[in-house]
């Protein structure tokens, strides 16, 4: 009896404490965000946003990516992951921003190579500037355009920015340094560290996007170390009879997560610097 009375008690005594447990996490679930937390407009509700806005995160960044092949080792919507992850941190290093929902597809024509989805720069150029449009509407005063593909750039995004600045006094700018400036400067990282340039599907697409593959399904890693395609001399690929056609320009094969992370700091970086040097201070 003695033993049996001990067991039950214990028994109670644990199952309470687990349903303890079971509650208070479940209570930590249910609890909201703080509001500086919240950056991501399509995870926010219209309270949400409202709120935000009138605490002054008055800024829209629209970020574009893209979905093209880049060699046999890295999926194809490697720029919409660069884009989304890229877009999220200068919102939280800004403070006064929310991002939209990226827009996963850019300028680019389908290739021999099945991977590539492209638009055109008339439909990029009349979907962002319905896109700004309604982010005016819906209470942001700023709007800042960007890109993660060459496509567009700089033609599309700044004719859409200087058509629509100034338009019931919202300012819309567009971002360049986000893109071929923060590139330029990775390139120049490598050069001085011995690494081989490339021009797509290389070292600065494929390290970034393995530092950013946190569920490890963006990057073929066991492919990386064979993932070499056409020479690239004097920033030109050099084609030959001898070309691997497998859509790399460049060498990969020293890809790491270490040179993807200072890629995309760089990008962030260049970005913050910029976009707070076009804002308005008042």
């Amino acid at each position: 009896m003695r033993v049996g009375s001990v067991s039950h008690s214990l028994l109670m005594l644990i199952a309470g404490g687990t349903a303890s447990l079971v509650l208070a996490a479940g209570s930590a679930r249910a609890a909201p965000r703080a509001q500086a937390d919240l950056v991501e407009f399509e995870k926010m509700t219209w309270v949400e946003v409202k709120s935000a806005l009138a605490a002054g995160k008055t800024t829209a960044l629209i970020y574009t990516g893209g979905v093209e092949e880049r060699g046999p080792q890295d999926a194809n919507g490697g720029h919409n992951l660069m884009a989304h992850a890229t877009v999220e941190a200068i919102a939280r290093e800004l403070g006064n921003a929310i991002f939209l929902p990226v827009l996963p597809y850019t300028p680019n024509d389908a290739e021999s190579i099945p991977g590539t989805i492209g638009i055109t720069n008339e439909l990029l150029a009349a979907m962002l500037e319905r896109i700004t449009e309604q982010a005016i509407l819906n209470g942001f005063r700023n709007v800042i355009l960007m890109g993660d593909h060459a496509g567009g750039q700089p033609q599309v995004y700044e004719d859409v920015a200087k058509k629509l600045d100034a338009r019931d006094g919202a300012r819309v700018f567009y971002c360049e340094q986000v893109y071929r400036p923060a590139n330029d400067a990775f390139d120049q990282y490598l050069a001085q560290h011995g690494y081989p340039l490339s021009l797509h599907g290389g070292i600065p697409d494929t390290s970034e996007m393995m530092f950013l593959d946190k569920d490890n399904t963006w990057v073929r890693r066991d492919l990386v170390s064979s993932a070499v395609g056409d020479p690239v001399v004097d920033g030109k690929a050099q084609f030959g009879r001898q070309s691997p056609q497998n859509g790399i320009l460049g060498d990969a094969r020293r890809s790491t997560a270490e040179l993807g992370k200072r890629a995309f700091d760089m990008k962030v970086d260049f970005a913050v610097r910029q976009i707070r040097s076009l804002l308005p201070t008042s």
